[in-house]
């Protein structure tokens, strides 16, 4: 064999060996290490076109209108809404779409988890709210769920309204959350927060320009897919083990 045929081969499996490595990495990536079979939600997602073109919706994803953020929202730019106690030693930093099915998992998995570590002053939350979802399918659910969340924020029941909206997250591809009438009928889930501000809020869109912004820093930050899940800035989706029991201890070892 010629050395240039040598050669030929070498360089066909590199190839092959690179894709095989570029394959195992994406497969890595769409496992969401929650629960078994939830698939995490990424940037430039196949859209499923013919229910796309059904499901799209209003489409209002601009920047017009001040950048209003939510009262207590912290960080830069006042993009993080915070949940638990000030004094916890550890931060969970969460980016999430209230679209996204794999959030979901993420939620139902380490939800109860999570208010355990916040109520006894582990563990604080930062919650940032993305529209990953409207960018890869179109519509405006995650937009207007997370400026509604934005509204309850302000009503200081955002923690609450946070789990009824993922307890009552729609198909991915039913851009339900886009109908502000279905966000506010689930305030009634929320004691105290189906009120008139609350409505005229969410209504009008108060902190739209707010969650484009939160979702501008996730793109510039190179965050590829949601749930991104930061404990003290590691990203702990990374370990394929991961469960409720060892993210706890985690917390705890972090605090000692």
């Amino acid at each position: 064999m010629s050395e240039k045929n040598r050669e030929g081969k070498r360089a066909a499996r590199e190839r092959l060996a690179a894709e095989r490595q570029k394959q195992k990495t994406a497969e890595k990536r769409r496992r969401t290490l929650i629960v078994g079979a939830a698939v995490v939600c990424v940037l430039g997602l196949a859209a499923v076109i013919g229910v796309v073109a059904a499901n799209s919706g209003d489409d209002s994803s601009s920047d017009a209108g001040p950048v209003v953020a939510p009262k207590g929202a912290t960080g830069k730019d006042k993009l993080a809404i915070p949940a638990g106690k000030e004094t916890a030693k550890s931060t969970l930093t969460v980016w999430e779409d209230f679209r996204c099915p794999a959030c979901k998992s993420f939620e139902d998995a380490y939800r109860s988890t999570i208010h355990e570590l916040e109520d006894s002053g582990q563990l604080k939350v930062e919650y940032h709210l993305v529209t990953l979802i409207d960018s890869n399918l179109k519509g405006s659910g995650s937009l207007r769920a997370a400026n509604a969340a934005g509204c309850a924020q302000d009503a200081g029941k955002f923690r609450d309204y946070h789990d009824v909206l993922f307890e009552n997250q729609p198909e991915e591809t039913d851009d339900a959350f886009a109908n502000n009438d279905k966000l506010i009928e689930l305030a009634g889930k929320v004691d105290g927060l189906d009120t008139a501000a609350f409505k005229a809020c969410v209504n009008d869109g108060k902190h739209d320009s707010w969650v484009n912004k939160s979702y501008k820093a996730f793109q510039d930050a190179g965050h590829q897919g949601t749930p991104t899940v930061l404990l003290n800035g590691k990203n702990i989706l990374e370990d394929q083990s991961l469960t409720p029991a060892k993210f706890k201890k985690m917390v705890e070892a972090a605090n000692k």
